[in-house]
Parts: C-alpha cells; sequence; structure tokens
C-alpha cells in the first residue's frame, strides 16, 4: 500500500508538487500522468525517500518514510527513469551489492540472483562488466535490482525507456503478475496507450497537483468526456493542443 496525504515539495518560492494526496491499495496498478515538469518525477522520489517532502507524509506498506526510512524502504522496489548502474561491478556483482543494501546475502541470493538474470536474459553477461552492458540491459539489470529482495510495493518511472518489445512485454506481465499477487504498483508513464491498457486507476498531475484521478470510467465522468480516449483526457486537463502555437511556428 501506498499513501500519500498533502504531500508537499518546495524549491524556495517555487512548488513543485503541491499537496498530493493519493492512496494505492495493495493489488492495484496504478497510473502517474502528467505533462513534463508536472511534479511527477519529484512526487516519485519522495515515496522512493529519496527526496524529503516539505510537508506531508508518504507511508509505505503501512510505514512512515520520514519516520522509519530504513523499515519503509525494504517494503519497496524502486526502478528510476535512469538505469545507474556501478560501470565497474559485473552484472551479478551489482544484484550482490543492490541484495546486501537490504542486508541480504547467501545462498538463497544467489538462488535470486541467477532467477532473475535468467528471467530477464542477463545470464550470459553475469560476469561481465556493466560498462560493457547497452542501455536496455542497464535497465533490464536495475529492474531485477530492485526486485531481487522481494518488495511489497514497487514504483517505476518511465519503465518502457530503452526495453525491446520483447522486454516491454516481460515487464508487462511482471508488473501484472505482481499485482495479481497482492503487490502495489505505482507507474509514471508519458505512453497513454500503455497507461490506459496496463493502469487500474490513473491519477493526471498538472501544476504540481492531482487534475483527476480513477478508472477510465470515472475520468470520463469527472471531465464530461464519455468516449475519449486517455491521450484526449489527458491533453483536455493540461492545456490542449497549442494549435495556435504550431500555426505560428509553421507558418500557417
Amino acid at each position: 500500500m501506498i499513501r500519500l496525504t498533502e504531500l508537499t515539495k518546495r524549491y524556495g518560492k517555487f512548488t513543485a508538487v503541491d499537496g498530493i494526496e493519493l492512496v494505492v491499495p495493495p493489488g492495484e496498478l496504478f497510473g502517474l500522468l502528467g505533462p513534463n515538469g508536472a511534479g511527477k518525477t519529484t512526487t516519485i522520489r519522495m515515496i522512493a525517500g529519496i527526496l524529503r517532502p516539505t510537508s506531508g507524509t508518504v507511508l509505505v506498506g503501512g510505514i512512515d518514510m520520514q519516520a522509519r526510512p530504513l523499515e519503509a524502504k525494504a517494503r519497496l522496489g524502486y526502478i528510476p527513469d535512469r538505469p545507474f548502474v556501478y560501470d565497474k561491478l559485473t552484472g551479478g556483482e551489482f544484484l550482490r551489492f543492490a541484495a546486501a543494501l537490504y542486508g541480504l546475502q547467501g545462498p538463497a541470493v544467489e538462488r535470486r540472483m541467477d532467477e532473475l538474470l535468467e528471467l530477464f536474459e542477463l545470464t550470459p553477461w553475469k560476469t561481465e562488466l556493466t560498462e560493457a552492458y547497452s542501455h536496455g540491459m542497464r535497465q533490464k539489470l536495475i529492474i531485477a535490482g530492485a526486485l531481487v529482495h522481494r518488495p511489497e510495493v514497487i514504483v517505476v518511472d518511465e519503465p518502457m525507456i530503452g526495453l525491446d518489445p520483447r522486454s516491454a512485454r516481460l515487464l508487462k506481465e511482471l508488473l501484472r503478475e505482481f499485482v495479481s499477487r497482492g503487490g502495489t504498483v505505482l507507474m509514471s508513464t508519458h505512453t497513454m496507450e500503455i497507461a490506459e491498457v496496463m493502469c487500474d486507476r490513473i491519477a493526471i498531475v498538472y501544476r504540481g497537483r492531482v487534475a483527476a484521478q480513477g478508472t477510465m470510467a470515472e475520468l470520463r465522468q469527472q471531465t464530461s468526456s464519455e468516449g475519449m480516449s486517455l491521450e484526449d483526457l489527458f491533453l483536455k486537463l493540461t492545456g490542449g493542443h497549442q494549435r495556435h502555437q504550431l500555426d505560428a511556428v509553421l507558418g500557417a
């Protein structure tokens, strides 16, 4: 479970996230959408405990991220939008390092690592330095690292970037299976088609606030937009198509 209460982040006079309220229960895949600069990544980083909120609270699995950060992070797997890995570690060493952050080691961890490397087709690269990995391979290794400790909650920012169609399909299936077994997933993406197909509920964030949230049917009802696609709903809530600007640029 993820619960955000009046979550706010300010940088000086600029408010990046403004009092966001969300609840994502177990067994749900929740989509967090918004244009660039809307506050999505800032929100995700506060959930993951990377950024400290100016005010408000983040609960992960019922644990307050600020009051008990180690306990909260132990329940969470975080997949960032940029796959940072240590170039001088092998794939196997990176996963051992990730497991050690959660106090895990020994034969059980080795078996878990091998399962994940096999799942993501990285077994032949287990002993190769990650500096030789492609962007997509790094992304898959980061995903494996987020799963190595068997989290209750997964938070993922732009999960499909750099993945080939086969790997993207695998990740979609993995996330759906995870929630079917009682896990919680919060996913940010710019790909409307992925969000519309995958997510049980969606929140659209605009200028640091939740403009609308709910199932597709509820979003259409809230915006009086019967039959609209998620892309059209998104544009309606976040400023439209900017047609006049296109005409000016193209000389129409």
